[in-house]
């Protein structure tokens, strides 16, 4: 049960921030939310050694039991590694934040809720192995981001971009769960471990590829792989903590995870391995070129963020070329082994550069490029800092950046080898846009640390006198740079520790154990292609990067008009213009029209359902005979009911309303129903004398008599609608398909339920959620109506003040 708990941790967390932030005000409140992902950093970390030597944990919390949904906690190599890292990341995103965000200043309560929100959401998706509650934690989290874009949601901007980030990942969801019902469809299971053991199985299903590319689709859109990559820049109006922490390490992650998690089942097919290859290298290449255009200094970490991503995808996609034999194997296992060990070296250096650049942000005034330089000397902790995570991104010696890029190079250059799947032809392609996109994260990475820190000193083009940051600010991107400079040094360690476990589990059907993964990392491998490569790109990289004054200017020459923002905003003008036009079709402000649509489409639902399904029919068997009074009492309920209709008194109507409840009561007590017959009694009489009060403080009825045109649709409706409901009623008289559940009401009335009357029992128990949802709704009408009053009074006081 521990296993699960610890899931739900920061959501229980999030209950009690508010309380702190308003009780203790005079300390800051991340300090007590620090607590939460620290103590789970810890919890996690003593599952390491076991894990290390390929043992798992599974642990199950019964959730919705009758429809084999349940919360199922799967600790291994690949989630206890990105546990690891959604806690250990999160506990230095709090530290910083503590220094960067103002207790006076900002709605501290609010923000650390939603980020233990998506904390909790995280960690649901990577130890999920139950397909319905993985998508449940999935959009979670794009909930809780779209709740920490936005944290600023007195700006445009950050309203816009946290409404395109949740309309790009809810939507790639969408078709995420399309993907896993589609699965269970074909597993007839929910759990991710037996899939994997019937993938060779699932293959040969028709349903196979549509599940394949509707996960992707899900995988692609949370990832920001390409197109959908276009609502990660947005996404940097979120404050940089949030930054740090989702767009570096944790959520654009999870669509990495998705894929790594999938492989063994999808691996088998030709079309995962191009896609996933494709879009990466793709994507890899697109975010490097458009990095070297921004200004912002988010937005360039944005767009490397996106880079980087399709680097790991691309990976990813050349690991499932392993399952396949053909010499594959030992040629491009490391393939997977790379994509987790450049997972864990991207968090680290693209974690602390973001920090860096909230750092600059919030000492300067500004993250434009253009107003920045010469900070070196102001601000050398930040610098050096910097220096460390940009030359790691650009992949140099002695940083661990270094070391998971040259893999990755091997790994594009190993694809052009394989004569199946066309990658002896197309693959060729590979390592040449690797290569080039290699170049241009070269650029980037030295445009983002140089143009900042070196240069000329420009002091009247910033807002603030910049300094040197606090050192509790410091802290969080000192401890990460010091990771990508020990990384390197200890590779293996980390590999044996970390990434091995998690191949592993990417890999289940070529390796047993983490122990039989035979790869060993080393900085050096003699005169090699890939460090001609390396070479080729420094030099080409220093070069363009002198002259990126004369050659930036190119980017201007891109229509917007053809881009994809562009084609977004597009999209969602059209639509919003369209489904408004649509919507003043019908929603005329009558309640008459809007009665009618409703009749009309559920009589030809019903209706049209009943003959279709052929499941009309009239039987007069087993029926009791109609007796004298039963006839009276009906010609009653038509006479009261016409009354109502047409009275031209209010007095008269509510009459003839009262009429009809009494005689359904007696209904009622013919038919051997007290409590019934009592209820409705109550109900009608109170009813009765609500309505006498209320119409007592109405205006009387004018005297001008209107006469009432006839209208042929609302006649046909009135019709359809009566008809709809006698054959409704002849028909589930006449048809028994199932026995009635009144029986089993009246066998378990007292031995289940512990009661003697069986309709209150019904409403209490066996109809509880539903007399709850009731009650529910009262009470948030209640609430709305006292928020109304207390509006209405506190506008009538400020005017009363005013005058």
């Amino acid at each position: 049960m521990l296993q699960v708990l610890y899931i739900f941790i920061p959501m229980l967390a999030a209950i009690f921030v508010p309380f702190l932030y308003k009780s203790i005000k005079n300390i800051h409140t991340g300090w007590f939310v620090l607590a939460v992902p620290a103590t789970l950093a810890i919890i996690y970390a003593s599952y390491i050694p076991k894990v290390a030597d390929g043992e798992v944990f599974l642990e199950e919390l019964p959730w919705i039991p009758s429809l084999d949904i349940s919360v199922v906690s799967y600790i291994d190599g690949l989630s206890l590694l990105f546990s690891l890292l959604i806690t250990g990341i999160g506990s230095l995103v709090v530290l910083y934040s503590i220094f960067y965000l103002d207790k006076h200043k900002e709605k501290l309560h609010n923000f650390y809720v939603y980020l233990l929100l998506f904390m909790t959401a995280m960690l649901g998706v990577v130890q999920s192995d139950h397909l319905i509650t993985l998508y449940f934690f999935w959009e979670l989290t794009s909930i809780s981001s779209f709740l920490l874009i936005g944290y600023w949601y007195n700006r445009d901007a950050s309203r816009l971009g946290a409404l395109k980030s949740m309309m790009i990942t809810v939507g790639g969801g969408l078709m995420m769960l399309g993907g896993f019902i589609l699965l269970y469809l074909m597993g007839e299971t929910y759990s991710i471990r037996e899939l994997i053991v019937m993938a060779p199985n699932l293959v040969q299903d028709p349903l196979f590829t549509w599940s394949l590319v509707l996960i992707l689709l899900g995988a692609f859109t949370k990832s920001a792989q390409f197109p959908f990559y276009i609502w990660l820049p947005d996404a940097m109006e979120a404050p940089t903590p949030v930054s740090a922490y989702l767009h570096s390490a944790t959520m654009v992650k999870a669509g990495i995870y998705l894929v790594a998690r999938f492989t063994p089942i999808f691996a088998v097919s030709e079309l995962w391995i191009w896609l996933v290859t494709g879009v990466g290298i793709l994507t890899l290449f697109w975010g490097s070129f458009f990095a070297v255009k921004q200004t912002d200094l988010k937005g360039i970490l944005a767009f490397s963020t996106v880079s980087q991503l399709g680097l790991i995808m691309s990976l990813l996609g050349a690991s499932a070329v392993a399952f396949h034999g053909n010499g594959a194997t030992d040629s491009i296992k490391f393939a997977a082994f790379a994509a987790i060990f450049h997972l864990i070296n991207h968090a680290t250096f693209k974690g602390s550069l973001f920090m860096i650049a909230g750092i600059v942000d919030h000492e300067t005034g500004t993250r434009d490029i253009r107003k920045l330089g010469g900070l070196m000397s102001i601000m050398p902790l930040s610098f050096t800092v910097a220096a460390i995570g940009s030359l790691s991104m650009a992949g140099l010696p002695p940083f661990n950046g270094f070391l998971s890029k040259e893999m990755f190079l091997t790994a594009m250059l190993a694809l052009q080898n394989f004569e199946f799947f066309g990658f002896d032809t197309w693959g060729a392609l590979f390592p040449i846009i690797a290569w080039v996109a290699s170049i241009f994260t070269f650029i980037y990475s030295f445009y983002f640390v140089f143009r900042t820190f070196t240069g000329k000193y420009t002091p009247e083009k910033l807002p603030h006198k910049p300094h040197e940051a606090p050192i509790g600010m410091l802290i969080s991107p000192m401890i990460l740079a010091a990771l990508v400079v020990t990384i390197f040094f200890i590779p293996n360690f980390v590999g044996d520790t970390f990434v091995k476990p998690a191949v592993q589990a990417i890999q289940p059907f070529l390796y047993d154990s983490p122990k039989d993964i035979d790869i060993h990392v080393s900085a050096w491998h003699g005169i090699t292609p890939e460090l001609l490569m390396t070479i080729g790109i420094v030099i080409i990289g220093v070069l363009l990067f002198v002259a990126l004054p004369k050659w930036q200017s190119i980017y201007e020459k891109f229509p917007r008009a053809l881009t994809l923002n562009n084609a977004y905003d597009k999209i969602m003008l059209g639509l919003d213009v369209g489904l408004n036009r649509v919507s003043r079709l019908y929603m005329t402000g009558s309640m008459r029209h809007y009665l009618l649509y409703m009749f009309s489409s559920i009589a030809a639902i019903v209706i049209g359902s009943l003959f279709v399904k052929d499941a009309f029919t009239v039987s007069f068997q087993d029926t009791a005979p109609i007796r004298p009074y039963e006839i009276i009492l009906v010609v009653v309920l038509v006479i009261g009911t016409s009354i109502t209709i047409l009275a031209k008194s209010r007095l008269t109507a509510i009459i003839g309303l009262g009429a009809v409840g009494y005689t359904v009561a007696l209904f009622f007590v013919i038919f051997n129903a007290p409590d019934l017959a009592l209820t409705q009694l109550v109900i009608e009489t109170i009813s009765v004398a609500l309505f006498l009060l209320a119409f007592y403080h109405l205006p009387k009825l004018g005297k001008r008599e209107e006469r009432m045109r006839f209208q042929l649709n609302r006649a046909i409706v009135s019709i359809a609608v009566g008809v709809m409901v006698t054959l409704v009623a002849l028909s589930a008289q006449s048809q028994k398909l199932i026995p009635s559940i009144s029986k089993y009401y009246e066998e378990t009335v007292y031995s289940e339920a512990g009661g003697g009357n069986i309709v209150n029992v019904i409403l209490v128990d066996y109809r509880g959620f539903d007399t709850l949802f009731e009650i529910t709704v009262l009470a948030i009408a209640g609430m709305a109506i006292l928020a109304m009053i207390k509006l209405r009074m506190n506008r009538k006081e400020k005017s009363h003040e005013n005058k």
